[in-house]
């Protein structure tokens, strides 16, 4: 063990035993050996140095010999997160200080560096103005997030000089947007009037009415919520049906496909389940009239999985689609698609947790979730304007 510090989330430091002969960086050798890297954090990991000590490209990448030759030395230090897993290796440059992530890393040929901070001090500095500014707390709306953001900007414009690595920038871009909603009456969030309206254009929102509800709609909040905001007919990534009234599952394979599926094969609670489209040809997305959850019933896998935690939810995460094709379209963020995927669910996460959350929460749920798989999907290409 190469840490002076082995507790679980405690400071990851170094000797300066353990830096020589990689880094002769002053600045860095002093952050390393005190205070050190924090063990724990959401954008950021360190424990692959609290368990292996610093270790090169060179020794750790498959066909070493075919990396570029300023790539060898560079030293592998973390990685960053996205919720619970690893992303991209964080590595440091022993004589500069500065810091990179890796991509193109199943080749080692093909690998190259992105740049991430200046400094392990910037890079530290970044990742904490980060989760302070968009952290789910008030002010909330639109100029909470347009405040946030040039915040965020700021900060990272002064850290690294002016030019904003590509994290960092769709970071500023990105995340504040959720602090667009603060907390609902009877609903995770309390959309600003008008919000998806002049997103989507106040012709692409369809309301509903009451006679459009199925008496197994229940949920005052939702049926509010459909009254009153609406949804967008086409959000993209789901295609509202525009046909009421809103059927239950039960009634939608009765009605449209009779035959197709035996009352077996369907949910246990199908005839609360109601349909309010689809997300691909074969998932439906339905809301359970009574709890107000929003659901996707797969019909490949006969599987009921967990998709918003309501309808306030899923209307952000339309919202919030919509929006990232919108910067994609002036600032390119598809460039660094693998970190835009990160951020995007890290977003959604921040306002919805169960949307990005792997537990299993019903009968048959797998964990698989719907949002993130469709963000991280770059040949499906959910995220490209």
């Amino acid at each position: 063990m190469s840490t002076t510090d082995t507790d679980v989330g405690g400071a990851i430091t170094l000797t300066d035993d353990e830096l020589d002969p990689y880094v002769t960086h002053t600045g860095t050798r002093h952050r390393l050996t005190d205070p050190g890297l924090p063990g724990d954090g959401t954008l950021l990991g360190f424990g692959t140095l609290r368990e292996h000590g610093l270790r090169r490209l060179a020794d750790l990448a498959v066909d070493a010999e075919k990396l570029a030759g300023e790539l060898s030395d560079q030293l592998v230090i973390g990685a960053l997160r996205n919720l619970d897993r690893d992303l991209e290796s964080i590595v440091l440059d022993g004589m500069t200080g500065e810091v990179s992530t890796t991509y193109g890393h199943r080749n080692a040929a093909l690998m190259d560096l992105s740049p991430l901070a200046p400094s392990l001090e910037a890079l530290l500095r970044f990742a904490a103005a980060t989760e302070e500014l968009t952290a789910f707390r008030g002010p909330f709306g639109p100029k909470a997030v347009a405040e946030a953001s040039d915040r965020l900007t700021a900060v990272f414009e002064h850290g690294a000089g002016g030019h904003v690595p590509p994290y960092w920038r769709m970071a500023a871009l990105i995340r504040p947007l959720a602090r667009i909603a603060g907390p609902g009456d009877g609903l995770v969030l309390d959309l600003p009037k008008r919000l998806l309206d002049e997103e989507f254009g106040s012709g692409g929102i369809m309301r509903f009415e009451d006679v459009d509800f199925p008496t197994t709609l229940t949920h005052e909040p939702t049926r509010r919520f459909l009254r009153e905001t609406g949804l967008p007919e086409d959000g993209l990534l789901f295609q509202l049906d525009t046909e009421v009234p809103l059927p239950a599952l039960t009634e939608y394979y009765a009605d449209e496909r009779p035959g197709d599926f035996s009352a077996d094969e369907l949910p246990a609670t199908a005839d609360r389940l109601i349909r309010l489209g689809c997300l691909v040809e074969d998932t439906s997305l339905v809301v359970d009239g009574t709890t107000g959850a929003v659901l996707a019933w797969s019909e490949p896998d006969l599987t009921l999985r967990p998709l918003n935690a309501d309808i306030s939810t899923l209307a952000f995460t339309l919202w919030l689609l919509h929006r990232e094709k919108t910067l994609e379209a002036t600032h390119d963020l598809t460039d660094a698609y693998e970190q835009l995927a990160a951020t995007m669910t890290q977003t959604l996460a921040t306002v919805d947790p169960v949307a990005c959350d792997p537990t299993p929460l019903l009968e048959g749920d797998d964990g698989r979730r719907y949002w993130p798989e469709i963000f991280e999907d770059e040949a499906g290409g959910a995220l490209y304007a």
